[in-house]
């Protein structure tokens, strides 16, 4: 039996940033993983051997913004342990079924130029819209960094910058209840509020649409944020793929005496009195921890399944019926497409530029074609009647991932985790078969033809990875890559539930991380770090919290003085 002071359930990159800032801070630290390579849903894998050796594919995320919303990257110096990231400009192409095309760059002023082209107002109200989603992102960044329950942290990341902008929205009785009224209200509200035309409106939407729900869901109006967060922080990929942040957490993990096992199921947590002091993994290895063990697994999955009902009832009675039914999913996931192509697209009918591929092409033709796209899963239905998706040419910004002059190609396409009137088929009773995911498939390349018909022809090879595959591949419930909805009413001081919300679980030495905890998920590392503070407050709570004021008055004042 192997001990150490802290055993963390998987080697997400949020698992291995908590395991970083434990391991900076002196204690001994074990990632059991259940795949072969550690990454979670941040792997990056040459996924067709085969049939395309040396093309290198991103499994599930990709295109990296809230990471650089906050510290990690540079507190854990991950660049020294071979992260590089490479800024996408442009960062958004959307053609149009009439010719017209919405093409997003990193500078406000240069994308104002190319909606002006269609629409002098949509082109002017754009640059307000921004200011406005800019101003409201560093208001929310301190709330983004630190836990939700711990205000010292949170106070603590506000500058005068961050709390004029925070002033600027809210400020007075009016404005604050209008903010309050547009987060309530839905992204496809807010965009129809701004804007006429349907060739911005549409692109707009399909990004808000990427928390998981429809552009029309109510409480969800946040996701209009995603376009802004292009402009600044900007969008990003590390040079080779998205497990390059893994390489590089691993890297340092590893550096610091840390130890990853891989291929560790783990099966049960093992507590004593009321204390979690381990972990059981297949075969029955069992690994000690003396400190604590943090699950970067979601929290239906951790207490229903790897904790005895017993010990969850002893903690607290009514947890497992809140978990059960209280945890709300909408039956949104994704079909996942990945392409080996002998050349990039070409959009022949939208003046055709290589620069149209740097960052991500959106098939969204309409805000309709959108709202389709994201309302069919929740009923169970497949919306193939006319797909939208999120398509990635990784290849045209980074071409280390695939042979000399070849290319892969990246398809997000919504799609239901159970289909309707097929439960119990396919695989895990989702309805999901091998036949079927490839048919979904070939509609949606038949729609991505219409725009670039050389998809076809380019094609060397093809993956394709259902909902059911997908879920089973990162362990997630239902499919959903988030862990739980990123609706309001399961983010921030409710996400999961407001019991579990800071981290801490009822049963003592047990701590939760990952998606499915605030500020939720994507790539960030922000669940890590914040699951390491409180670990670290629950060791020594009057000495870390000293440290934590003291670092908060050293941050004003310094932005004291960068203010005068």
């Amino acid at each position: 039996m192997e001990t150490y002071d802290v055993v963390i359930i998987g080697a997400g990159h949020n698992g291995l940033v908590c395991a970083a800032y434990l391991l900076k801070a002196g204690y001994s630290v074990l990632l059991l993983e259940k795949r072969s390579v550690p990454g979670g849903a941040a792997t990056t894998e040459e996924a067709l051997p085969k049939e395309a050796p040396g093309f290198k594919f991103n499994l599930c995320a990709i295109d990296h913004e809230f990471i650089h919303l906050g510290p990690v990257v540079e507190e854990l110096e991950l660049e020294k342990y071979g992260l590089e990231y490479l800024y996408c400009d442009p960062v958004v192409f959307c053609p149009h079924p009439d010719g017209k095309y919405f093409l997003g760059h990193r500078s406000v002023e240069k994308t104002c130029a190319e909606i002006a082209r269609y629409n002098e107002r949509d082109a002017k109200k754009y640059a307000q819209y921004t200011d406005f989603w800019q101003r409201v992102i560093s208001a929310m960044i301190p709330m983004f960094n630190a836990p939700p329950k711990s205000i010292v942290d949170i106070v603590g990341n506000y500058d005068f910058k961050k709390l004029k902008d925070l002033i600027s929205v809210i400020g007075g009785p009016d404005k604050t209840l209008d903010f309050i009224r547009t987060m309530l209200t839905s992204a496809e509200d807010v965009i129809n509020e701004w804007f006429d035309s349907e060739f911005l409106k549409a692109p707009l939407a399909r990004l808000a649409s990427e928390l998981g729900a429809p552009p029309s869901q109510k409480s969800i109006a946040v996701g209009a944020i995603m376009m802004a967060m292009r402009h600044n922080p900007g969008m990003a990929r590390p040079r080779g793929g998205t497990g390059a942040l893994v390489t590089a957490l691993v890297n340092l993990v590893t550096s610091l005496g840390g130890k990853i096992l891989t291929d560790q199921h783990v099966e049960k947590i093992l507590i004593d009195d009321g204390r979690a002091v381990g972990v059981r993994a297949g075969g029955g290895r069992e690994y000690r921890a003396t400190k604590g063990v943090i699950s970067n697994i979601d929290a239906k999955r951790l207490f229903l399944q790897l904790v005895d009902e017993s010990d969850v009832n002893a903690a607290d009675p009514d947890l497992k019926e809140r978990l059960e039914r209280r945890i709300v999913n909408n039956n949104e996931t994704i079909l996942k497409i990945d392409l080996a192509m002998d050349e990039p697209l070409r959009f022949v009918h939208h003046d055709h530029k290589d620069e149209y591929l740097i960052g991500s092409v959106l098939i969204a033709d309409s805000v309709r074609q959108v709202e389709i796209a994201h309302s069919d899963p929740s009923v169970g239905k497949i919306p193939l009647e006319d797909p939208s998706m999120y398509v990635v040419q990784p290849t045209m910004l980074d071409p280390s991932m695939a042979p000399p002059g070849k290319h892969t190609l990246w398809i997000e396409y919504f799609a239901p985790y159970q289909i309707a009137d097929a439960e119990g088929t396919g695989l895990n009773g989702t309805g999901w078969t091998d036949e079927l995911k490839n048919k979904v498939a070939d509609r949606v390349i038949d729609k991505l033809a219409e725009y670039a018909p050389n998809v076809k022809t380019a094609t060397i090879a093809r993956r394709v990875e259902s909902p059911a595959e997908l879920g089973v591949r990162l362990g997630a419930y239902k499919g959903n890559y988030y862990h739980i909805d990123m609706t309001l009413d399961q983010m921030v001081f409710f996400r999961p539930l407001p019991e579990l919300a800071n981290y801490k679980t009822p049963i003592d030495g047990l701590y939760l991380t990952g998606a499915g905890t605030h500020p939720g998920g994507s790539i960030s590392g922000m669940p890590g770090r914040n699951c390491a503070r409180i670990f670290l407050h629950a060791q020594q709570p009057l000495a870390q919290t000293l440290k934590d004021a003291g670092n908060s008055l050293k941050s004003t004042v310094a932005s004291v003085f960068r203010i005068s």
